[in-house]
């Protein structure tokens, strides 16, 4: 009998545009089969995915500041 896997988190903050959030939802079904489920931080995530909006600079200014 084998143990089911231990469920991996996935933190995803989006920046920029409303598609943005709709593209952000789509890897986060992408990635629900293979065992990750969303967290609401970052701390502690197996997987970190910054969404950003190249077409808007200050999107691209958060990311680093």
């Amino acid at each position: 009998m084998t143990s089911p896997a231990a469920q991996k988190r996935l933190f995803i903050k989006s920046y920029g545009c409303q598609m943005n959030v709709y593209d952000s939802e789509r890897m986060a079904d992408v990635l629900a089969p293979l065992g990750y489920g969303l967290t609401d931080a970052p701390e502690g995530a197996d997987l970190v995915v910054l969404n950003t909006c190249h077409i808007r600079e200050k999107a691209t200014e958060k990311t680093y500041s």
